[in-house]
């Protein structure tokens, strides 16, 4: 039996009385995956085990990750500054009252990032 062969451009290394396929992640990118990448990772592996093994295999799922985390944190900034904007909080109302900005910018990130997670990070729509 051979130690080693390729086949259809994966590489696979004998143990014991199966081959194993040699999976390793280049070197030459460093992924900045946040809170949302983490999130979704989990998501996807427990509930669509296929796409993960099919990411994995062909090396983009920490590509695929970090995407997921770039996306989401866009869209709950973007929906926060729309949102405090359509309810009127300014610059104007932090310089007046700071206590009462923060609770309600706080609120609107949450309202924002409970829709991302909901609709975007958590959906079982696949994202290529």
């Amino acid at each position: 039996m051979k130690e080693r062969f390729i086949e259809n451009g994966i590489e696979y290394v004998r143990n014991g009385d199966y081959y194993i396929p040699n999976l390793t992640v280049s070197d030459d990118k460093v992924y900045n995956i946040g809170k949302y990448g983490r999130m979704h990772s989990i998501f996807i592996k427990e509930n669509r085990p296929c796409i993960y093994s099919m990411k994995m295999l062909n090396g983009t799922w920490l590509a695929y990750l970090e995407e997921i985390d770039t996306t989401a944190k866009e869209m709950v900034d973007r929906l926060t500054k729309d949102i405090a904007f359509e309810q009127g909080i300014t610059e104007e109302l932090k310089a007046k009252d700071q206590m009462a900005w923060v609770g309600t910018m706080n609120n609107i990130r949450h309202s924002a990032e409970v829709f991302v997670l909901r609709d975007f990070v958590y959906s079982m729509e696949v994202r290529k």
